[in-house]
């Protein structure tokens, strides 16, 4: 499977995902840390795949047409980077986002 395929795979089999630098155990950018912490604290299970593959960071760019890390894609859209996530969990928004998406695989 190529690079690009994976990523689309990994969308798609991921109702909440966060493309990151590190994990959120060892982010590896402050951009990183913060989003993990938000969705941390939504208390909303996620997962995340490390973009310091190069060409997993070049092929996500393009797919997505988003030029920064980190991407955070709930249901196969995607939601935006760091001032997007923070902006939408300061007013409160972020959770009711991944709960629903987090709330659909429970009623597969």
């Amino acid at each position: 499977m190529d690079i690009l395929e994976n990523i689309k795979k990994q969308i798609k089999d991921n109702p909440i995902l966060l493309y990151m630098k590190g994990s959120p155990d060892i982010p590896q950018c402050g951009f990183s840390k913060s989003v993990v912490d938000a969705l941390i604290t939504c208390n909303i299970p996620f997962s995340f795949v490390d973009v310091l593959h190069p060409d997993i960071r070049a092929d996500l760019r393009h797919y997505a047409n988003w030029p920064t890390f980190p991407q955070l894609w709930v249901k196969g859209e995607l939601i935006g980077g760091h001032d997007i996530v923070i902006d939408l969990f300061s007013k409160g928004e972020l959770q009711p986002l991944l709960k629903t998406a987090s709330d659909s695989l429970t009623t597969h």
